[in-house]
């Protein structure tokens, strides 16, 4: 069996395999499929400084080879987590991890404050593609200065990994990457959902109560392959992949891209076992090409 352990910044991985944000709950839903400490890390739903109601309903929908989402980040907010959530979930035997979201550079710094006190959280992700409601709602990630003002207040106020998460509707993701690198992020994920629409032909009308929403699935694959190449070519600090991600083989093929670590979302709602299963096939892919440590093929694609 080869070494599956990775590093992401100072956070220690027993292998490379995480779980989206808004995909996976808070993990113990999934306590009766698998063994969740098997997991290198859990990213929990987004969390905000106050309590969402989220969209409304309709909020999903089907699409060829994936679906869209326009949950809204629905949560109850930090202290919630804090008194309610945190309790249940910090003794699990992996990583935790908060996805924290905002409207505002303020929110995002208070709940990041607030999480950074929590002993058995090592780590969060910053979701950059909230809108701004500041600068008209034009979302934080979707340019250089302004993900570099929300991750370098975020990183004045926490101390552990910091992990930013990249919105892939960008004319050039490298240059968002790089700006969140200068800024203080100890990692990128990429990438996060697309933006895209369905339509109800008979009812003329669109099927989401929000007319557009996020893309994922494995539709989106190629496009977040692609991007995850570039910015692992960019900039110099380890790189989360995700995006389509359905089994071992697409998870071998972002980390040949350059990713260190990836992230499995849609796949989830199809096998609540796929975790697990990517796990033991990155293994064997290992064991079958005589690698000896999973860090081997990180950037390995030949070109």
């Amino acid at each position: 069996m080869a070494d599956l352990s990775v590093n992401i910044g100072e956070l220690q991985m027993k292998n490379p395999v995480m779980t989206a944000s808004g995909t996976f709950g808070y993990g113990e839903e999934f306590s009766d499929f698998i063994d969740i400490a098997r997991i290198g890390g859990i990213i929990v739903k987004g969390t905000t400084l106050h309590k969402r109601e989220g969209n409304p309903y309709p909020r999903m929908a089907e699409t060829p080879s994936g679906m869209l989402n326009a949950v809204g980040l629905q949560n109850k907010g930090v202290d919630y987590f804090v008194e309610h959530i945190y309790p249940r979930i910090k003794d699990i035997q992996t990583n935790m991890i908060v996805n924290v979201s905002g409207s505002a550079i303020e929110d995002y710094v208070k709940t990041a404050e607030i999480i950074n006190e929590l002993d058995k959280i090592p780590a969060i992700e910053l979701n950059i593609s909230c809108p701004n409601v500041k600068q008209g709602g034009m979302a934080f990630g979707v340019s250089a200065k302004g993900a570099s003002e929300v991750v370098k207040a975020v990183r004045a106020a926490y101390k552990k990994t910091l992990i930013v998460k990249l919105s892939p509707n960008v004319t050039d993701i490298t240059e968002i990457a790089r700006a969140a690198e200068e800024s203080g992020a100890d990692s990128v994920s990429l990438i996060n959902t697309l933006l895209g629409m369905a339509i109800d032909a008979e009812r003329r009308r669109p099927i989401l109560s929000t007319v557009t929403g996020g893309m994922s699935g494995a539709a989106v694959k190629p496009i977040a392959l692609r991007m995850v190449w570039q910015v692992a070519k960019s900039v110099n600090i380890p790189v989360i992949g995700l995006g389509g991600i359905m089994d071992w083989k697409d998870a071998v093929e972002f980390m040949l891209a350059g990713a260190s670590a990836i992230q499995i979302g849609t796949a989830n709602f199809i096998d609540p076992a796929v975790t697990v299963k990517v796990e033991d096939g990155i293994n064997n892919y290992l064991d079958r090409h005589g690698y000896k440590s999973v860090k081997d093929i990180i950037g390995a694609l030949e070109v």
